[in-house]
């Protein structure tokens, strides 16, 4: 196809602020997990599909298939809909006390 440029599935993408590798990075409607650390300005390529474990907030207990948000001023994941960004379902449940949320990533925001 002569208009192919690529899959998708990872993006380059001025890095919104400083981030570790692993780390949730939200441009506008673009979602995805840094690849590798990059600093504030400095291109930062990111993961937009797929199952990846991220920090959620405390005492939220996403059950398998539940919408996940990405709370981008605490860069956690939550249960909580409202001021946040869906970014995709929980891929297993997650216990009150856990520190991760294992998400299947949407690839895009609706």
């Amino acid at each position: 196809m002569k208009n192919f440029v690529q899959d998708g599935n990872v993006m380059t993408v001025p890095a919104p602020y400083s981030v570790a590798s692993g780390g949730g990075v939200l441009v506008g409607s673009l979602f995805g997990v840094a690849a590798y650390a990059a600093a504030q300005g400095a291109p930062v390529e990111i993961v937009t599909g797929g199952v990846r474990d991220l920090p959620k907030v405390g005492g939220d207990t996403p059950a398998i298939g539940g919408k996940l948000y990405w709370n981008d001023a605490t860069k956690t994941v939550s249960t909580t809909a409202a001021g946040n960004t869906l970014i995709g379902v929980a891929a297993t449940a997650a216990l009150g006390n856990a520190v991760a949320a294992r998400i299947r990533l949407n690839g895009f925001i609706q």
